[in-house]
Order: structure tokens, then C-alpha cells, then sequence
């Protein structure tokens, strides 16, 4: 549930993240051209309106649409969102910031499914006819839809989230939402929460009263900033102690509030802290009148005093500092309360060991061939990019030919060699890149495994339980490695098979590379712990099952076997048409998985492979 959860809030957040410039620069001209802000100005106040009626839901309609339909989704998009904007009155009616997160994909949706199915039927020369027709018509049907439908119903519920709102308001009850809020973003939940769902009400309040306490109430640096504030003070960990000052920098200053999450995952009950810190910021600002008029993104100080009313900057600071001091009063007590205890001193001791036991067990396979380190977060623009920053600099000196990068944990690219993402996020990792290798940290700024990581990559030397023994074991005795020619052979090419289960296919194929003495008998059922582990279908029809990386000792020889299951083998929610067996040692398989990739690129071939009865055929495409 925790990663259904987070996936669905990043993929609300991943439609307002790329567009917060826009944000910012609508809650900039709000704040100092109103009437009533730093710089009044009638003619450039009117810029304000236009920007929040029309700019940015049909920014993040194109950007929703764009991440389920490529650039024509993102198009259809934007035509759809105008229908939803003028169906309730352009700038007359409520912002369609929630309206634009649901037409956008919805719309992607829409053009998505008839590129796909127009796959094969679109006839030669009528390409750009169809694309460009396509997008008009589906786009016209679907901005009537919004016009009728989608932008009152959206507008219906954009009312009814408000006017609860503003029932907690009314009867002091907002401070309470703190409760929620701050495990939420603990959980890397933060971005969600607040461009997801306060963004678009705040919007809406800025709209009638020139300010939203909803910016507020996730941003505010405050409660994060005195937990981390503790731990410098009290805590009796030197690493933590020293790690503290640099996070209170890039969490307060920089905005980046993940930098303090590993602090609170440490000692899960330090959550009251920033709960009650910002029930009590949350207070002061209802008390106060305070809000922002635009988004603070970052959550840094310095943006959150940029998006104040000039009349509200002194108590909007004292609401911060009052988090803050809060925070720090309760985490300080808990840290030294906790310390001396039996029970902290065994989750302590607990820590030590997985820290030390992620620093020895780090294992990087042939070192000296990566050349792609991607460090991942849930947003991709916070944390990773700051352990990137850092990570870059300290190797480029010794390895210049690794590129390292940052990226959100949804979206690390294919071409990564090693994913470096937070313990609490291994899990989309792994679906994001089945086949890069994962380092599991605690912190980006000071983490064992970083240290591992970079002495592996920099002396090129792997531990030795994780060198390829079969390489060595191939070198010694020739006859075992075979030519490449002998990698697939006739023998090993079943087609027209009957559909069968998952786990029969894997152990038929693994059946096979047993019969030519390719493997020893557990590489089977290697190759379905290694199913359980992480699906190894790889789309378009293709399965390719493989033993466990503790199991590559089993293999005596390279070998790859092909199934071919015309109606399909369920392999989750898809079908593999292809199930290609596969023992590797080395690199002496690679070639030929290059030649079954570039199937891929030619949609012909690989539909014959998937329905031929000509076993020549097949091995002359893959030889």
C-alpha cells in the first residue's frame, strides 16, 4: 500500500513539479503588483488572473498528458483542459488546477490507445493525415466533454474540499492536519501533499483573499529544522552529530526537506517532534491571519518569506521559528531520554550493524566497466540531486568516465549501471531498473555504502565472495567456453508450444540449457527465485529468465534456449509471446541478446519470430 501510494503521489506531484517556475513567477507578480502588495501595480497585476486561469492548468494538462502520451498526449492535453476551463466561465470561475490533473492524463490516455491500435493499420503515406486529424478530432470531443462535464464536476469538488477546509479553519481544527502531514512526508509523500492537493485549494483562496494558509502547512522548514537542531545538540552518534550541521544548511536554506527524513527513520518516535511543531505553527498563523500568496517550492526559508504579504512577514517568521523551537524542545527531549535506555541502545546497536553490514556486503560487478550512476529520490530534484552534486565531485578527479546524475525513482533511465536510492524507496527502484545494480542508503550526505561505493569504483576491486568465479573457471579450461555460433542451436528452439504457466516456462527453458550440459541442475531453480525476485519480462512479448547472481556459479557453459508460446504466457498483467533461457558466463551472451534487442526495432521480424514454424529462419536472425 506504502508504494501505491507513493507512486500515485508522484505521478500527481510529476505533473506540477516541472511547471513550479510558472507558480512561482504567478505567486512573484501576485505578491508585489496587487493592490495591496510590495510594488502596487494596476497594468502588471492584471498579468496575475490570465496566469492562473489559463497558463498553468493548461501547463500541467500538457505535462500529464505528456507523461502517458508522449509529446501528442501532452497536446491533447491542452486542447482538453480549455474545454474545462471555459465550462466554467474562464476567469470568471475557479482555477481548473485539479481539472487539469485529470484531463491532461486522461487525454494522453485517450491518443495513446489509438496510436496504439493504429500500429499496424496505418496506411503508407497517410502518416501525417492521420497524426495530425487524430489529435484535432479526439482533442475537439474531449474539450466538449470538459465543457459539459469535467470542469463542473471539478469544480464541484474543488468546492467541497474547500468549503471542508474551511470548516477546520472555522472551528480551529486545521492544526490537527499536522498529525497526518508529517509522517506522510516522512514517507516521501511530501510532494504529493502539497502540489497534489494544497496547491490547487491555496490557488483558490489566493483567488478571494489574496493569500492561502495551504502553502503553509507542508512547507514551513520550521518543524524539520528543529529536529535536526537536536541532533547536533544531544545526539551521541559522532557520525549523526557531524552529518547535522551540513542537512541544516541544505534543509533550511536550500528547501530540501528530505535531507532530514533518514534523522526521523532513526528513531521513528522523534516524529512527535515535527507533529507537534507544526500543530503549533499551524495555530499561530490561524491566529494570526498569516498566508502565503504563492507556493513555497522549495520549502526553503528563503522561498517561504518570498511568497509572504509585506504585512505578514514578521509573524509568518515567528510561526517558523516557533516550529522550530517546538520541534527542538520535544526531539531534544527524546534523544536524550532515549539514549540511555536499553531499548535505543539495542536500535542503535541494530543501526551499527546494517550500516556496517550494507558497507561490506556493497558488492559493484566489474567495476571498471560502469559508466552511469544515477542517484534517485521521489521527486528526482531535491536529495538525489545534492548526494549526486557531492558524489560527482569527490570521483570525477579518480574515475572521469562515470557519469553520475539524478533523477526521480520512477523514471531512472535504462542505461543506468548503478541506481543509488534510500532504503524506503528500493522497491520502485528495483521496478524502475530490474537490471542495474541498487546501493540502498540512509543519507545522502554520510552513509557507509557511499564510502563502499566509491572505493570499489575507484580501485577497481570487488569483494572477492562477489568476483565472477565462472569467468575464471571458463579461462582455465577453453572447452567450457564455446564459440558464440554455439550459444543457440537447433536443439535448443521449441516452437508452437502450448501455453503453460509462468513457472513452467521458466523451468522448461532452464530444462533445456540443462540437457546440453549447460548448467548444473539448482540453476532452475535459480531461474524461478530469480522470477520472485523481480519479473523478468521485458516487454513486447519477450521474457528472458535467468538464474540468481548466487547461482552463476552453477554455470558451466553460455547458453541461451528459445520458447515460443504463440497464445502467450502470462507473466503478471502481460504475455510473452518469446521466453529466452539464458546462462551467461562473462560476457559471451551479450552479443546475442544485442541481436534479440534489436528485434525490438523491427516490429516485422519480431512478429514472425513470435508465429513461425521455420527454425532456420530463427537462427539465421539471431546469428
Amino acid at each position: 500500500m506504502k508504494n501505491g501510494l507513493q507512486r500515485f503521489g508522484k505521478f500527481l506531484s510529476s505533473m506540477v513539479m516541472p511547471n513550479i517556475g510558472a507558480f512561482i513567477a504567478w505567486g512573484l507578480i501576485t505578491a508585489l503588483f496587487i493592490p495591496d502588495g510590495w510594488l502596487p501595480n494596476e497594468q502588471l497585476a492584471s498579468i496575475q488572473p490570465y496566469m492562473l486561469t489559463y497558463l498553468l492548468p493548461i501547463l500541467i494538462a500538457y505535462t500529464g498528458g505528456k507523461i502517458v502520451g508522449g509529446a501528442r498526449g501532452g497536446v491533447m492535453g491542452a486542447i482538453a483542459v480549455v474545454g474545462c476551463i471555459a465550462g466554467v466561465g474562464g476567469t470568471d470561475g475557479q482555477p481548473m488546477l485539479m481539472g487539469a490533473m485529470v484531463m491532461g492524463p486522461f487525454a494522453g490516455w485517450i491518443i495513446k490507445k489509438f496510436d496504439k491500435f493504429m500500429e499496424t493499420r496505418m496506411p503508407a503515406g497517410f502518416e501525417m493525415l492521420i497524426n495530425n486529424f487524430s489529435i484535432g478530432i479526439f482533442g475537439m470531443l474531449i474539450a466538449i466533454l470538459g465543457y459539459y462535464v469535467i470542469g463542473p464536476f471539478m469544480t464541484a469538488i474543488l468546492a467541497v474540499l474547500t468549503a471542508g477546509v474551511d470548516v477546520l479553519i472555522n472551528h480551529n481544527l486545521l492544526p490537527l492536519s499536522a498529525i497526518f502531514i508529517e509522517p506522510a512526508k516522512v514517507l516521501f509523500l511530501n510532494n504529493a501533499i502539497n502540489h497534489g492537493i494544497f496547491t490547487p485549494i491555496g490557488a483558490e483562496q489566493v483567488k478571494t483573499a489574496g493569500q492561502s494558509i495551504m502553502y503553509m502547512l507542508e512547507a514551513n522548514p520550521g518543524p524539520g529544522l528543529g529536529v535536526l537542531l537536536a541532533y547536533w545538540a544531544f545526539s551521541k552518534d559522532k557520525a549523526t552529530k557531524d552529518s547535522a550541521p551540513g542537512a541544516i544548511i541544505i534543509h533550511f536554506l536550500g528547501g530540501i526537506h528530505e535531507i532530514y527524513f533518514p534523522y526521523v527513520l532513526m528513531n521513528p518516535v522523534i516524529i512527535i517532534a515535527p507533529i507537534i511543531g507544526n500543530i503549533c505553527a499551524i495555530t499561530w498563523f490561524s491566529l494570526t491571519g498569516c498566508g502565503l500568496k504563492g507556493p513555497s517550492s522549495p520549502g526553503s526559508i528563503i522561498a517561504f518569506m518570498a511568497m509572504a504579504p509585506k504585512d505578514k512577514i514578521l509573524p509568518i517568521f515567528l510561526g517558523v521559528m516557533i516550529a522550530a523551537a517546538v520541534s527542538f524542545v520535544i526531539a531534544s527531549v527524546i534523544i536524550r531520554a532515549t539514549s540511555s535506555s536499553v531499548s535505543i541502545e539495542e536500535a542503535q546497536g541494530q543501526m551499527a550493524d546494517m550500516k556496517a553490514q550494507a558497507k561490506k556486503t556493497i558488492a559493484v560487478t566489474d567495476a571498471g566497466s560502469v559508466r552511469k550512476v544515477v542517484f534517485a529520490c521521489d521527486a528526482g530534484m531535491g536529495s538525489s540531486a545534492m548526494g549526486a552534486t557531492k558524489f560527482r565531485n569527490r570521483i570525477k578527479a579518480v574515475r572521469p568516465d562515470i557519469n553520475v546524475t539524478n533523477t526521480s525513482v520512477d523514471n531512472i533511465p535504462s542505461d543506468c549501471d548503478i541506481a543509488v536510492v534510500q532504503t524506503t524507496l528500493q522497491d520502485r527502484a528495483k521496478k524502475s531498473v530490474p537490471q542495474a545494480q541498487l546501493v540502498t542508503i540512509d543519507n545522502f550526505l554520510n552513509d557507509p555504502a557511499l564510502d563502499s561505493l566509491y572505493l570499489q569504483l575507484t580501485t577497481l576491486d570487488a569483494p572477492a565472495e562477489t568476483l565472477p568465479q565462472e569467468t575464471e573457471k571458463a579461462a582455465a579450461d577453453p572447452a567450457a567456453k564455446g564459440g558464440k555460433k554455439d550459444v543457440i542451436v537447433r536443439e535448443s528452439i521449441c516452437l508452437n508450444q502450448p501455453s503453460v504457466s509462468k513457472e513452467e516456462a521458466i523451468r522448461r527453458a532452464g530444462e533445456l540449457l540443462l540437457e546440453r550440459g549447460c548448467v548444473e541442475p539448482q540453476y532452475i531453480d535459480a531461474m524461478l527465485e530469480r522470477e520472485r525476485l523481480v519479473s523478468t519480462y521485458m516487454g513486447m512479448g519477450i521474457a528472458i529468465p535467468h538464474g540468481t547472481a548466487q547461482a552463476k556459479g552453477t554455470v558451466k557453459k553460455t547458453a541461451i534456449t528459445m520458447l515460443q508460446y504463440p497464445d502467450g504466457v502470462d507473466f503478471g498483467d502481460e504475455k510473452a509471446q518469446l521466453v529466452f533461457g539464458i546462462a551467461g558466463i562473462g560476457d559471451e551472451h551479450l552479443d546475442l541478446l544485442g541481436k534479440i534487442a534489436g528485434c525490438l526495432d523491427n516490429p516485422e521480424v519480431l512478429e514472425k519470430m513470435k508465429t513461425t514454424d521455420d527454425v532456420d529462419w530463427i537462427l539465421e536472425v539471431l546469428s
